[in-house]
């Protein structure tokens, strides 16, 4: 059981960095340095020094403030298009320890994998969505919830991870759902000659 809570806990840190590359880098080190929750084993015990948890914390800062600038946001999220899966990659190999027997480079790829398909739904298809739809008044709001979701994420998936498991199988069946949907509506209209 704890091999899948290890898998879990890797895939929604991996996850939350495609939101914001630095929550889950810091939740994992705060967590890592101040409790028993997290066990990191080297080299990745270098996220709970508290010099690289004062560096997370200033590169958060300028992360969350660069993201809610108009414009700023956009090169903020190009420059992130490298950043986040990087942090994903970490996330996922550190809290993947539980996991003895997966190699480090395939930790780091699913990592990579996970966080970058995070950020390339928002950067590609819902910030461009809300910018369209809201003139970019709405994309601030958006951020503060990436924000909030990111952090949630980090910590259920270090304090609770089959949270994590439930949470995406309902986000499945809604995609499937709506997915059916408007297949079954479109299937219903009639084409025009």
């Amino acid at each position: 059981m704890n091999v899948f809570l290890g898998i879990f806990s890797a895939f929604g840190l991996s996850a939350s960095a495609g939101l914001n590359a630095y929550i889950p880098l810091l939740v994992v080190g705060v967590l890592a340095h101040y409790t028993n929750l997290i066990k990191l084993s080297a080299p990745w015990d270098t996220l709970a020094n508290p010099y690289i948890l004062i560096l997370l914390g200033i590169l958060l800062i300028i992360e969350m403030l660069a993201d809610k600038i108009p414009a700023v946001n956009h090169i903020n999220d190009l420059i992130q298009t490298f950043v986040r899966p990087a942090a994903g990659a970490i996330a996922f190999a550190a809290s993947a320890n539980v996991i003895t027997g997966i190699h480090p480079a395939l930790a780091l790829a699913m990592g990579l994998l996970a966080a970058g398909s995070v950020h390339a739904v928002k950067s590609l298809a819902v910030r461009p969505l809300v910018t369209v739809a809201t003139g970019g008044a709405g994309n601030v709001p958006v951020s503060l919830a990436e924000d909030v979701a990111s952090t949630a994420i980090s910590f259920l998936s270090i304090i609770v991870p089959i949270v994590i498991v439930i949470l995406v199988a309902i986000l499945i069946i809604f995609l499937l759902w709506r997915w059916a949907r408007r297949t079954s509506k479109d299937a219903s209209v009639p084409t025009e000659r």
